[in-house]
């Protein structure tokens, strides 16, 4: 599943160019664009992120998993729905990028109450200011965040700065792997 999941992300969500072309949301310039959800809400990627993502989350306690909207809630929907078919169900959770104003204010939507262990995910990590956030406003919500997964690691120092929160934080790919994937795809259409 892992090796057809790189190959999916490579066609529909990674791009490699050899200089610096594509702009980061810190406004840096890098090599390397990776976008998870064209590859995460088609319904092969969602099977293969589901299952592996679950599989990554398995041994962990957690009764749930979710992160930062918009990036993680198809793969937080797609490990829970994966969960139930395995007959070990755990619910998905969202967490908002501004806090709700009206109603009942809060971060966390979803089916799960303070005290829960959860996973927290997230879909790519750069810096893993994102995760990082997801993971305090979990916190600020009451639920102990037992482990962290990310989808693709860019290798640009977010898993460290991730570890340096919730020290059980693993990747499921690398932008090693993907640019390997890429390269080879090239070489196969030349």
């Amino acid at each position: 599943m892992r090796k057809e999941l790189i190959a999916l992300l490579c066609r529909k969500s990674f791009r490699y160019s050899e200089t610096p072309a594509f702009k980061l949301v810190s406004g840096r310039m890098s090599r390397f664009y990776v976008n998870c959800k064209p590859t995460t809400l088609s319904p092969r990627g969602m099977y293969l992120t589901g299952h592996l993502m679950f599989a990554a989350m398995k041994n962990s306690g957690a009764s749930a998993v979710g992160g930062l909207t918009f990036g993680a809630d198809p793969i937080a929907m797609a490990t829970a729905f994966a969960s139930e078919l395995k007959g070990q169900p755990v619910n998905a959770f969202s967490i908002r990028k501004s806090r709700k104003a009206h109603g009942i204010v809060k971060w966390v939507e979803g089916d799960i109450q303070p005290g829960e262990k959860v996973v927290v995910i997230d879909d790519v990590a750069t810096t893993g200011g994102s995760t990082v956030n997801a993971i305090e406003r979990a916190r600020s919500e009451g639920l102990e965040v037992v482990r962290a997964v990310i989808l693709v690691d860019r290798q640009e120092g977010g898993m460290d700065n991730i570890r340096s929160h919730v020290p059980d934080a693993i990747a499921i790919i690398t932008r090693d792997e993907l640019v390997a994937c890429w390269k080879q795809m090239k070489r196969s259409t030349s």
